[in-house]
């Protein structure tokens, strides 16, 4: 059993939570300092613990649903054939189980924020789930897989008070342009196999340059919103410092992918992605501490 699921953290890069965790975190900041809830406008411990396990559970269980509705695919693409599932080393059966296991513990954990939390969970989890299934009907899938993760700010900030304020809807749309910024990078190694397979994306419709110019054009975007989101909230300095690191950060991905030359494109997503959310959630931490509010 622990070597199966070691095997299912592999397949699902469990590693690369990281992405999408810090701006839940960011959320969860701006929530507790904006209303001054909890008492000393921070979030708690315990609501800290649970959105990082909400988070970590609804990840899990969604890229395990993308790898049971992709494995025809999967197992046919030579860049995803070695993956646990197309290769036969994880049995369909128990992926669906980890990932009902994977529901039921978000589910728990939304349980333990608040009710409008629990009240909310099952969306979620839709929208999780429906992403694995866009590449087979629009060439705008990248924008549904931004979205899934787009909405753990608001998520967060539902979990710390209860409530939505449209302020953090700016910083939603940030995270979903910036994730489907570097999806549509990461698509173009499939431009091929997509053709071949029938299925969508922008990489395929657009050509590799068009693909690289429309994921510019979306990392601009997240400079924008995240720029009005400082000033709508009036946010210190600091917040201003993170964006100018999350912009540079941004324009050095994008030097590193080049329409005749993809191969660095691993370390484009991956390492690159990694320092922008971590660093992200550092500078707009300190940001969130020298808030006078």
């Amino acid at each position: 059993m622990a070597s199966r699921i070691r095997t299912v953290l592999e397949m699902i890069k469990f590693e690369h939570s990281v992405f999408a965790l810090p701006f839940a975190l960011t959320g969860a900041l701006l929530a507790a300092r904006a209303t001054h809830q909890p008492p000393r406008g921070w979030p708690t411990l315990r609501q800290t613990i649970w959105i990082i396990v909400a988070m970590v559970a609804a990840r899990s269980a969604a890229m395990t649903m993308n790898r049971i509705a992709d494995l025809r695919y999967d197992r046919e693409n030579p860049r995803t054939k070695q993956r646990a599932l197309a290769t036969g080393a994880l049995s369909l059966e128990f992926a669906w189980l980890f990932t009902l296991a994977a529901v039921g513990l978000f589910f728990f954990a939304a349980s333990q924020l608040n009710s409008f939390a629990l009240e909310l969970a099952p969306l979620a989890i839709a929208i999780l789930f429906f992403y694995s299934f866009t590449k087979r009907f629009t060439n705008w899938s990248h924008i549904f897989l931004g979205f899934a993760l787009g909405i753990s700010p608001a998520a967060a900030w539902i979990a710390v008070t209860g409530g939505l304020d449209w302020r953090i809807v700016i910083l939603c749309a940030a995270v979903t342009l910036w994730v489907s910024g570097f999806d549509v990078l990461y698509a173009c190694q499939d431009i091929e196999y997509d053709r071949q397979a029938g299925l969508y994306s922008v990489p395929k419709k657009f050509g590799i340059a068009g693909a690289l110019l429309i994921a510019r054009v979306m990392h601009v975007g997240v400079v924008a919103l995240l720029s009005w989101l400082a000033y709508g909230f009036a946010l210190p300095w600091p917040a201003w410092a993170g964006i100018v690191v999350v912009a540079g950060l941004l324009a050095y991905e994008h030097s590193l992918v080049k329409a005749g030359d993809l191969s660095k494109l691993d370390a484009a997503f991956f390492a690159v992605n990694g320092y922008i959310s971590l660093l992200f959630l550092l500078f707009w931490g300190a940001a969130a501490a020298v808030w006078r509010v």
